[in-house]
């Protein structure tokens, strides 16, 4: 038999947010309701990183076509800045995987951003060549 949670997550949701606040803790539907929890934790993670990736790519552009270098750009970088720090406030746990972060997603930045430059990947740094402090320096 199909679990509510299955057919109609919305309502699956309003149902256990209704036994929460009830305290009818029993009915609630915990093994899929963990699995979502932990969904969401990664949810947060995913969009920072993506995130990143956009910043690093934007910060790649400014740094290796300096011709190119654009308000636009400029507005790109200082957004998504500030919607990676609004993230951090949410989920400051996760300021402290950073640095990880950043060399997991470097990578893909520099795919990004060599078909979009027109510059051949080897261009680009191997290892990114800036940490968390200096990606979101608005000075740097």
């Amino acid at each position: 038999m199909a679990n509510l949670h299955d057919t109609d997550f919305y309502s699956w949701t309003q149902q256990q947010a209704g036994l929460l606040r009830s305290g009818n803790l029993v009915a609630l539907d915990v093994a899929n309701l963990i699995d979502e929890i932990e969904d969401m934790g990664w949810s947060e993670k995913r969009i920072l990183e993506h995130r990143l990736e956009i910043l690093l790519v934007y910060l790649l552009k400014w740094r290796y076509q300096p011709e190119h270098r654009s308000r636009s750009l400029q507005a790109g970088i200082k957004i998504q800045r500030h919607k990676i720090d609004r993230l951090l406030r949410d989920s400051s746990s996760l300021k402290s995987k950073m640095a990880n972060i950043i060399i997991e997603i470097y990578e893909i930045a520099i795919l990004i951003a060599a078909p979009t430059t027109g510059l051949d990947e080897a261009t680009f740094p191997t290892s990114c060549p800036w940490n968390f402090t200096q990606v979101m320096d608005d000075n740097f």
